[in-house]
């Protein structure tokens, strides 16, 4: 089976990424992969939440602009922390092709957990971007490790996660390739 990579963008929407966790550099790293990604001819797929506080068409609900989809792009619109359910995304994912997610976004325990592990129950491989994921600025509060440790926790996850069938890989944004990883 050939590879073919899709970099999914999660929830980094305008009202997300101004309560986030590094959002400058986060944003940044993001940008850099889209721009490589498309060079590369891989597909970008935004998705955007859609629920309280980031009702459509308000400014708290568009894709921050450094990463707003170019024309011609998929824009997935979800309602939950899975981007796979009740939305496109498969069915968009399966017509392109796609045999590996690179998985971006906010917020790293919540939307990018669960569609990351959807993906994988779904037959995809996954790509989890170290450095290309971020949560909710905060101290450790109610129950919650502080911000920082939060996004370690989850990458580390990740590197040590096995699924039947599936390739897990976890890179720094400047490892991506989109080619298909070594065996």
């Amino acid at each position: 089976m050939s590879h073919v990579p899709a970099l999914l963008v999660i929830d980094m929407q305008n009202a997300a990424v101004a309560l986030s966790h590094r959002p400058r550099e986060t944003v940044a790293t993001i940008a850099s992969l889209e721009r490589r990604a498309r060079a590369a001819g891989v597909p970008v797929i935004a998705v955007q939440h859609e629920g309280a506080g980031l009702e459509p068409g308000t400014e708290g609900w568009a894709i921050v602009p450094e990463l707003a989809p170019l024309e011609g792009e998929t824009t997935i619109r979800k309602g939950s922390a899975d981007a796979f359910l009740d939305s496109d995304l498969d069915p968009c994912l399966r017509a392109l092709g796609v045999t590996e997610v690179v998985v971006t976004g906010f917020a790293t325990e919540f939307c990018v957990d669960t569609t990351a592990r959807q993906a994988l129950s779904r037959g995809y491989d996954l790509l989890l971007v170290a450095d290309g994921h971020t949560t909710s600025a905060r101290p450790a509060v109610d129950g919650f490790v502080a911000s920082a440790q939060a996004v370690a926790h989850h990458t580390a996850v990740y590197r040590h996660l096995s699924f039947p069938g599936r390739s897990i890989r976890v890179l720094p944004a400047a490892r991506i390739d989109f080619t298909a990883p070594r065996p």
